[in-house]
């Protein structure tokens, strides 16, 4: 004859199924949430396609430098988020050779609209979005009409030097900024203004945080003083952002 649990022992295995019982189902509520929170943050959805429409999440910076590994899936993204583009023939060679070559056709590049690596138009897309256009509205009540550049390729090593590292405008990886101009027919430049006290300064310098938040590398005027009438922006291959 089996001998029976004392009636405390029986209660509190009871108790210890019924606790495992909640444990499961509250752990089985919160997947069910964070699902469903994730799907209505895709930012912050690291399996969430990416969408440069979606507002950016603690996973978009990981998502930009994926793009960059192949220009056939950046342009699928390209293609997903409703952004114009022309995707062009490969040139150069060497370690000029530039096999990704990607022209946004609706971007208000000024003289021209160059084309870059396709991780660069990208970024150059959620730059003007997330902070460009939001700066022009709360600082100057405009738009931004025009972004002036001083060009994206460049066959050199960095600083134009006889040797040593190539730079990242070899491969139409960078493009560096001069100025802004607003529909309104304000003019804001790196050269004059970056150093200034009024709002224009502003702009330029929270101009810079919020393209540290789109590329790999942003050099500034507090960089060195090669870079003073300029951003460097880059989509180099690192996974920490230099952002000076």
């Amino acid at each position: 004859m089996t001998k029976r649990k004392p009636l405390f022992s029986r209660r509190l295995d009871r108790f210890r199924g019924d606790r495992r019982f909640f444990a499961l189902v509250l752990l089985l509520a919160i997947l069910v949430a964070g699902r469903a929170w994730l799907e209505e943050h895709p930012g912050d959805n690291p399996w969430a396609p990416l969408d440069l429409r979606d507002e950016p999440g603690w996973a978009t910076a990981t998502k930009l430098q994926e793009l960059r590994r192949d220009p056939e899936v950046c342009r699928a993204v390209l293609k997903r988020s409703d952004i114009e583009f022309a995707a062009l023939p490969p040139a150069g060679q060497g370690e000029c050779e530039r096999p990704d070559r990607t022209k946004l056709t609706a971007y208000p590049l000024r003289p021209d609209t160059p084309p870059t690596t396709c991780s660069v138009a990208a970024a150059l897309v959620l730059w003007k979005r997330d902070s460009l256009d939001l700066l022009a509205r709360e600082l100057f009540d405009s738009k931004i009409d025009r972004i002036e550049h001083l060009g994206a390729y460049s066959c050199r090593r960095l600083y134009g030097r006889s040797e040593g590292a190539w730079s990242q405008h070899a491969t139409g990886n960078a493009i560096d900024i001069a100025g802004f101009i607003l529909t309104d027919g304000t003019r804001i430049s790196v050269l004059n203004d970056w150093g200034g006290e009024g709002e224009k300064a502003v702009f330029l310098h929270r101009a810079r945080e919020g393209g540290c938040g789109a590329f790999s590398t942003v050099l500034s005027p507090d960089y060195n003083a090669a870079h003073r009438d300029h951003f460097h922006l880059d989509m180099t291959g690192r996974w920490s952002s230099v952002c000076r």
